[in-house]
């Protein structure tokens, strides 16, 4: 049985080294896989009540994950009343209840060329080298890419990811017969050099890449901003090496105590592990403060 409502837990979402918040968040940005979400994908009830309880206390939330926007929709039930989704790495802001996608920075076709023979021309050619895309009309892949998740059925797919290519692409997924350690998306980062961010969002042997200066940071920067919401007042949680810009912008940062080391290293704070419901102690801290229970508001 998950757990229900219980009172916030002050002591879970400290490190040692930063004295405890004393103020409440206007916005809490957190990511989903390996974060919010359990290990086996879904959301807990105690976490679902935590969102809930947040937004009735004004505090709003956001999600900002590595997510294409057709992997939402299999959470709108859970979230669709908490606002929207900043997706794939940064690269599109995503009305989580509709499916609608409200702002994108996608790549032109001549770019994701450009960055497609590069990478082919420093790893062995499109033998070697097996490309796929998203982007807000979905999924399309070279017929060599091997995806490790179910590919929609009609999904574009040709030897060339340019020729399959529609007018933006969010990101440009790469698949190796190279051997994929932890250096991969460094590797990869030093081949596409100034051409694109390579993100790594922690999923093995697979490379991320967006359109120059996208990153998780940047798109929720300018979100905020249009909210008139300073890095002050954020909190954000999160558990990859793509997180990293994220954590580093927001005033407060937690990692999840599953995280990368990179990750715990670069946190202000620490909260209790995805399979624990760490968000959810977040959003309760948060609350009890907007609420006052713990003596301090906005």
């Amino acid at each position: 049985m998950l757990a229900g409502p219980r009172p916030p837990r002050a002591d879970a979402p400290m490190t040692p080294r930063t004295a405890p918040p004393t103020r409440a968040p206007r916005l809490v940005a957190t990511d989903l896989d390996g974060t919010l979400l359990r290990p086996d994908g879904t959301v807990s009830a105690r976490t679902a009540d935590a969102l809930v309880r947040a937004a009735d206390a004004g505090i709003e939330v956001v999600f900002v994950t590595a997510r294409p926007p057709r992997w939402l929709r299999e959470l709108a039930s859970h979230v669709a009343g908490h606002g929207v989704a900043i997706c794939a790495n940064g690269a599109a802001v995503l009305e989580v209840g509709t499916g609608r996608v409200l702002a994108e920075r996608g790549m032109p076709r001549d770019l994701v060329g450009e960055i497609a023979d590069r990478v082919r021309a420093a790893w062995g050619g499109p033998r070697a080298v097996h490309l796929a895309t998203e982007s807000a009309d979905g999924f399309a892949y070279e017929h060599l890419f091997r995806s490790s998740h179910p590919v929609p059925a009609g999904s574009p797919t040709a030897d060339r990811i340019e020729d399959v290519l529609g007018a933006s692409t969010f990101k440009l997924l790469v698949r190796t017969t190279r051997p994929a350690g932890d250096g991969y998306a460094d590797e990869l980062a030093a081949v596409v050099g100034d051409l694109a961010i390579v993100a790594d969002s922690g999923a093995e042997g697979l490379g991320e890449i967006s359109g120059p200066g996208i990153t998780k940071a940047a798109t929720l920067a300018d979100w905020a901003a249009a909210r008139g919401i300073e890095p002050t007042d954020v909190w954000a949680v999160g558990d990859a090496r793509n997180d990293l810009s994220m954590l580093g912008w927001a005033g407060t940062s937690f990692a999840v105590a599953n995280a990368h080391p990179h990750v715990l290293a670069a946190a202000t704070r620490r909260c209790a592990s995805n399979a624990d419901d760490g968000v959810a102690d977040v959003l309760d801290l948060a609350r009890a403060l907007a609420d006052g229970v713990l003596g301090s508001t906005r």
